[in-house]
C-alpha cells in the first residue's frame, strides 16, 4: 500500500508546492493514512500523554468548573456540555463522575463529543460505556442551548500556516521537493500574515510567523453562540498569551522529538496556540484569561484533591499523586507553558478560577 509520503510527494511533483496548513492536515487527517484516524496516540504506550491521561484530578477539577459556570448560568435544566477532540474518553469520564456529586447538574447534561476520529471515537465508546453520551464530526451539530464546552489540547492539532519573513518582505512557507525527490520547505508567495502590524513589523528577517484559520473559525463559531446562548468555553492548551512571531511546528513520535516532514502521517504534529488570536475571533463572547494551567488547578482546588486523595492511599499511590500534581502545576512541567482560557457569554460574570 502507499505510504502517505508517496501520495504527497506525487501531488507535489504533479501540481507544485502545498502549504503547510494542507501538509498538516493531510498528515494528522488523511482518512487511510492521517496520524489520528489510525491510531491511540496517548499515554506511556503512544506518543504523548495530555493532562487528563497523568491524573483524574485534572477532569474531577473541570467537571467542577462546569458545575460552578451551570450555576453562574442560573442552572438551566438542560445545559449542552461539549468536549472538542476527546482524546480517549478519559477527560469526560472524569468530570461526569465529578458531576455527579452535583445531582441536578449531572441531570441537567446533554453531553457531545466532538470527534473526526473512527479509531478514537470507538475508543471513547469503550471508556464511556454505558453514559449517555453523543456523537458528531462536526461542531455545527450541536443543538442549541445554554452551552459549556470544553477543549483540551485540541487548538495545537489544527492545521496553521506558516510564513517567513526575507527581506523585509512576508511569503508564505510551503512544502516541497528537493532535488532528490524529498520533502523540504521552499518559499511561496508573497503574503502577509493575518497578525498585528506591530509584531509583523517588529520581526527581524528570517522570522517565522504562524496562523491558524481552523482554530479562528471555530473560536468565531463559539463566540457567535455564546452571543445568543448563555455558555462558558474553557480552552487548555500550550502556547502564548500574546501574538508572536516563531517557529512553533513540531513532530512527536514515541515521547520525542520528530522531523517535521519525515514520514508524514506517523507522528504527532501541533503547533503553539495563540490565544490572543482566539480571543479577538470570539468577540463579542468575553474571553478571560490565558494564565497558567497551575495557577488554574491551584484556584480550582487541586492541591486539596490530592491531599483528600492520598489520605486513605499507601505511601507509594500517595507519593505517585503528588508526583501527578506536579506534574499539572509546577512551572518546569506543565504548570505554565499550559494555560487556560474561558469564553464567556457577554452577560455572564467572571467564571470560576477567573478574575477582573
Amino acid at each position: 500500500m502507499e505510504s502517505l509520503g508517496g501520495i504527497l510527494k506525487d501531488r507535489i511533483a504533479r501540481g507544485g508546492p502545498v502549504a503547510v496548513a494542507d501538509y498538516m492536515a493531510e498528515a494528522l487527517g488523511h482518512p487511510r493514512h492521517g496520524y489520528y484516524m489510525t491510531r491511540d496516540p496517548f499515554g506511556t504506550g503512544g506518543d504523548f500523554t495530555t493532562a487528563p491521561e497523568v491524573s483524574q484530578m485534572f477532569g474531577e477539577l473541570l467537571g467542577l468548573w462546569c458545575a460552578l459556570c451551570w450555576r453562574m448560568m442560573g442552572a438551566p435544566e438542560r445545559v449542552v456540555l461539549a468536549e472538542l477532540g476527546p482524546g480517549r474518553g478519559t477527560l469526560m469520564n472524569d468530570l461526569l463522575r465529578a458531576a455527579a456529586t452535583v445531582p441536578p447538574f449531572l441531570r441537567a447534561l446533554e453531553v457531545w463529543l466532538v470527534e473526526t476520529s473512527p479509531h478514537l471515537s470507538a475508543r471513547q465508546r469503550q471508556t464511556l460505556a454505558g453514559r449517555d453520551v453523543r456523537w458528531t464530526a462536526d461542531l455545527a451539530e450541536i443543538p442549541d442551548g445554554p452551552l459549556l464546552a470544553v477543549a483540551n489540547e485540541f487548538f495545537d492539532a489544527l492545521p496553521i500556516r506558516q510564513f517567513e519573513k526575507r527581506a523585509g518582505q512576508w511569503r508564505e512557507r510551503m512544502v516541497g521537493l528537493d532535488g532528490r525527490g524529498e520533502l523540504v520547505f521552499v518559499a511561496g508567495p508573497p503574503c502577509r500574515p493575518d497578525l498585528p502590524d506591530a509584531v509583523l513589523e517588529e520581526a527581524a528577517d528570517g522570522a517565522i510567523a504562524e496562523t491558524c484559520e481552523p482554530g479562528r473559525a471555530i473560536a468565531a463559531r463559539l463566540g457567535r453562540r455564546l452571543d445568543r446562548q448563555p455558555g462558558c468555553a474553557l480552552i487548555v492548551d500550550y502556547g502564548h498569551a500574546r501574538s508572536a512571531v516563531g517557529d512553533t511546528l513540531q513532530a512527536v513520535r514515541r515521547h520525542r522529538v520528530h522531523p517535521v516532514l519525515e514520514a508524514p502521517g506517523s507522528a504527532d504534529l501541533t503547533a503553539h496556540v495563540d490565544f490572543q488570536s482566539l480571543a479577538a475571533a470570539a468577540m463579542p463572547a468575553r474571553a478571560w484569561g490565558p494564565m497558567g494551567q497551575g495557577d488554574f488547578l491551584r484556584l480550582l482546588g487541586i492541591e486539596t484533591r490530592a491531599a483528600l486523595l492520598a489520605r486513605t492511599a499507601g505511601d507509594k499511590v500517595a507519593a505517585d499523586i503528588a508526583g501527578q500534581m506536579r506534574r499539572l502545576i509546577d512551572a518546569d512541567e506543565m504548570g505554565t507553558l499550559f494555560k487556560a482560557m474561558a469564553l464567556v457569554s457577554p452577560i455572564l460574570p467572571a467564571p470560576p478560577g477567573f478574575v477582573c
